[in-house]
């Protein structure tokens, strides 16, 4: 429902937006310019390095941070662009851009943003009928996360994740809950869109095409199947204990060491392991039999779009090239929104990285010739997570069956892309 309030809130922008929030403060000639993003404490302090370092280098630009946390941080945005008082620079993601873009709300940074170093393949997931209206800030994979020594002290063994099927994942995970004596979880599962979209691809399927859902009924009903077999196996827990651990990165399982496996973005495995107190590593995701595709994609963690009415495109323009094009940015933020794509901050950080942001970077190396070109979602995708979230829950609880609920959830689905 939030973010359906954010969609609508969104839809009146383009009439009501007239001013920004960035200008001269009138006192000391300096420039000001507003950036709007979401995250975790974490992000936040190494949001405001990042800041006193350009401010540093562009004595003349104040930049003002606006931090929210995820959960309010889309109402929090439209709201304020709604009455004129749009950030300069807004962190929004992929599901958010042909969305923003189409009304009007994001600068065309075509030429105003040095992109020559950026990975050209990812930088057009920022475009949206041929005009780049955001600027990706990083990388991330959706790939399975595995604690190796809970397998080990489970006399279980990490598969080859090139061979490996959904039914090897639930056979190994049904293992390592009973060897624990229901002590420790072999998975924790999620119902993030993304992993619907790699169980889609494996059997040629896409989740959009033409402005819609191109999902089958079936592929849907099937995914729920798997979801459901892992709950049945106890190879993870139920739908009600999952509930409670949430989407959040420090509530996972893995993360407090009540689970062996666990399919979380790329850029969350440091936080992941920092959580676990224990080293983590990366799998490729498991395969249909048959399937000729991994079905994994890269994706954009975020992007850094400019307000097509801010008062200080000029300073906000600078700021943006800043965060993806300087050594000194990177070495501060580092995979905190992905992997840069600019391959001369990455060989200039990759000293800096973490252990675990080391392994993403080489397991993302490792599956480049696997993954599936970068998709941007239609116009009312942001509430895709929330309307599948809905549909998978009301089929996991019992409270309605596999076949109105795939029906519903592709009505509700095409009903939000249509508006």
């Amino acid at each position: 429902m939030k973010r359906i309030l954010a969609a609508a809130a969104v839809a009146a922008v383009a009439i009501s937006a007239t001013a920004c929030g960035g200008g001269d403060d009138g006192s000391s000639g300096r420039t000001k310019v507003v950036f709007s993003y979401w995250g975790s404490d974490s992000r936040q302090k190494l949001t405001e390095a990042a800041i006193a370092e350009f401010e540093k280098k562009n004595p003349a630009i104040d930049v003002e941070g606006d931090f929210s946390d995820w959960d309010s941080y889309y109402e929090k945005l439209a709201t304020k662009t709604a009455a004129g008082d749009a950030p300069d620079v807004m962190s929004i993601e992929i599901r958010g851009l042909a969305e923003y873009a189409g009304r009007g709300i994001l600068a065309d940074v075509s030429g105003k943003v040095d992109t020559a170093g950026l990975d050209q393949g990812v930088l057009k997931a920022g475009q949206v009928e041929g005009k780049q209206y955001a600027i990706p800030t990083g990388v991330n994979a959706f790939p399975m996360v595995v604690n190796k020594a809970t397998l080990k002290k489970y006399g279980q063994q990490a598969p080859d994740d090139k061979t490996w099927t959904w039914d090897d994942y639930i056979s190994l995970s049904q293992r390592v809950t009973e060897k624990s004596g229901g002590k420790v979880w072999g998975t924790e599962y999620n119902e993030n869109p993304a992993f619907l979209q790699i169980f889609a691809a494996q059997r040629g399927e896409q989740f959009y095409a033409g402005g819609k859902v191109a999902l089958s009924e079936q592929t849907i009903k099937d995914w729920w199947a798997l979801l459901q077999k892992i709950i049945d196996a106890k190879a993870g827990p139920g739908a009600a204990e999952m509930l409670e651990t949430g989407t959040k990165v420090d509530q996972a399982l893995l993360a407090t060491n009540e689970s062996a496996f666990g399919s979380w973005w790329s850029n969350q495995l440091d936080a992941l392991t920092k959580g676990s107190g224990q080293e983590l590593d990366l799998m490729r995701m498991p395969k249909s039999p048959g399937a000729t595709a991994s079905g994994m994609f890269l994706q954009p963690a975020m992007y850094y779009t400019i307000s097509a009415r801010s008062e200080e495109a000029a300073a906000a323009q600078k700021f943006v090239d800043f965060l993806v094009n300087d050594p000194a940015a990177g070495a501060i933020l580092l995979s905190d929104r992905g992997l840069p794509t600019n391959a001369e901050v990455i060989e200039a950080i990759k000293t800096k990285l973490s252990p675990a942001d080391q392994k993403v970077l080489a397991f993302m190396d490792s599956i480049k010739n696997d993954l599936s070109p970068i998709v941007v979602p239609p116009k009312g995708a942001m509430e895709m997570e929330d309307i599948l979230k809905r549909a998978t829950d009301s089929v996991l609880f019992g409270k309605a069956e596999p076949d109105a609920a795939a029906k519903t959830f592709l009505t509700e689905a095409n009903t939000a892309l249509s508006q």
